[in-house]
């Protein structure tokens, strides 16, 4: 990956590019070739030393919250009252970023990850709550199986469904949308955008 990497990161040299990783040693592999953000879906609590070297870089972190791991996330995932736990979860860890001098901090309610499809409905209907937190809030919907799920059709018919998610969550006050369809999202920012 990281040969790939360099390549682009020299030639898109204005472009700002983000790993999706939960591994310290390709973060770091990563901002050596010049990527600014780094996703991680464990926000830190799979490898320890995520948050001190992000920080040391001065990069952008995006941290998500999932209950459990990859491999066990969907495995009955509960919650007493998610809306609330998941924002604990987020001060905590804004503060243990801020601990680790990392500035530029943005958040992922992590849908589709350690979550039923009425929880991640729960969150979407309250993700304004996250407003409080006072940092970038980043939404993925794409295709997920909460989409396909409840409207009984096939992940690869869930593009509609994708943008009235988006859309919603723009209206909720997301403020970064991670999409595979990029037309289509950018569709829903224009849109929303007259509203705003």
């Amino acid at each position: 990956m990281i040969p790939i990497l360099k390549v682009l990161v020299k030639k898109f040299d204005s472009a700002i590019f983000s790993v999706d990783t939960f591994r310290s040693q390709i973060a770091k592999a990563s901002l050596d070739e010049g990527v600014s953000v780094i996703n991680d879906i464990t926000a830190g609590e799979f490898d320890a030393r995520m948050l001190p070297l992000v920080g040391k870089y001065n990069g952008v972190y995006i941290a998500m919250h999932m209950q459990g791991l990859p491999h066990n996330m969907q495995k009955n995932p509960n919650y007493k009252n998610i809306t609330s736990e998941i924002l604990t979860f987020f001060l905590n860890k804004i503060e243990s970023c801020r601990l680790n001098n990392i500035s530029d901090i943005i958040i992922d309610p992590g849908f589709g990850f350690g979550k039923k499809i009425n929880q991640n409905f729960t969150i979407l209907k309250n993700l304004e709550i996250f407003q409080e937190l006072n940092v970038p809030i980043l939404v993925g919907f794409s295709r997920k199986s909460m989409i396909y799920k409840s409207l009984n059709i096939e992940s690869a018919d869930a593009l509609n469904g994708t943008s009235v998610l988006n859309t919603i969550a723009l209206m909720k006050k997301a403020n970064i949308l991670r999409v595979h369809d990029v037309k289509e999202a950018k569709e829903s920012i224009e849109l929303c955008r007259k509203l705003f």
